[in-house]
């Protein structure tokens, strides 16, 4: 009858009262914890920090704020994909397709520069491993894609600048109208980038891909979505490059623009180091096996890749643009 009883008054405390009962018999075993440890050890050893016995207290009741209980599967979830943006960016751009809704999902309430800052953290990895992958394989003219990159850097580091103080918002509706004029051109010229046949003398090669690196640059700064495959498309029929040396020489103007918003990101404390590193590994990892893929099968592998990856760029944006 008295147990009975019992467990219908149990059930029917109130929440406060329970609680209450919950932190003292907590509270009673780190004193009967303390007692043992200060016993066992003489009486000398120091008590725990008020920290420590914070997040026991917290364990025991299970506790923990939502944002700690929840960081593993961030982890997790934001590795796979940076993995996955790390192939795709390693072939022909476009990475920032993957990785920038992503972390918009997993951290809906973070600022949108620390988001960015973090993925930049983690991409110029990717793309620096998947350049020097490209250059051990595919020659390149550094007398042109050098001086290219430089131009890269500082129109980068200039476009980000002038974001802070005029808005990116009109490129909004425009840029999926040039991506649309990109993908159909490249289909319409099925020979395009087929073949690697530079068209142009040292010198004005070297000017052509001078002032590509300074337009796609300041672009990459200032608003940046599918700036790896403006920077293939400009090689390609610009200068007359085959799909796979646009490719290596877009790996090393992109590591370059990245390398600039990086340093701003961080300068201005825009950057969680903390799942950038894990993110960097995985984006590592999968432009290794992104870049690999595009050496072994080639000019016409990357070709329709590209078509792909500029066809998903195109209803990403549009539904930015005009539908959201």
């Amino acid at each position: 009858m008295h147990s009975v009883w019992r467990r219908t008054y149990s059930r029917s405390k109130p929440k406060l009262e329970r609680k209450a009962e919950e932190n003292a018999q907590s509270e009673n075993a780190e004193r009967k914890l303390k007692s043992n440890n200060s016993a066992a050890s003489g009486g000398t050893q120091k008590a725990p920090s008020r920290t420590v016995l914070f997040f026991v207290r917290r364990v025991a009741s299970n506790r923990l704020p939502d944002a700690v209980r929840q960081w593993p599967m961030d982890f997790v979830l934001t590795g796979l994909a940076s993995l996955l943006a790390g192939f795709i960016d390693s072939i022909v751009g476009g990475g920032g397709l993957v990785m920038v809704p992503a972390l918009l999902a997993t951290f809906p309430g973070a600022h949108p520069a620390t988001l960015f800052g973090t993925n930049k953290a983690a991409s110029v990895w990717g793309t620096g491993f998947a350049a020097a992958q490209y250059t051990q394989r595919v020659q390149l003219n550094w007398r042109v894609t050098a001086p290219a990159a430089i131009a890269g850097f500082s129109a980068a580091l200039a476009g980000a600048w002038m974001l802070t103080v005029v808005s990116a918002a009109f490129l909004r509706q425009l840029l999926p109208v040039i991506l649309v004029l990109l993908l159909l051109y490249t289909l319409v010229k099925k020979d395009l980038g087929r073949h690697h046949a530079p068209h142009h003398t040292a010198s004005k090669e070297r000017t052509w891909a001078i002032g590509i690196g300074a337009l796609i640059g300041f672009y990459d700064g200032f608003f940046g979505p599918g700036t790896g495959s403006f920077l293939v498309f400009a090689f390609v029929r610009l200068l007359g490059y085959d799909f796979l040396h646009a490719t290596a020489s877009a790996k090393i103007l992109n590591t370059a623009t990245n390398l600039a918003a990086l340093a701003l990101f961080a300068a201005k404390g825009h950057v969680w180091w903390h799942f950038a590193v894990s993110m960097a590994i995985a984006n590592v990892v999968g432009s290794l096996a992104g870049t690999r893929l595009a050496l072994r099968h080639g000019t016409g592998f990357v070709r329709v890749f590209f078509l792909l990856v500029v066809g998903a760029l195109i209803v990403k944006t549009s539904y930015d643009a005009y539908l959201r």
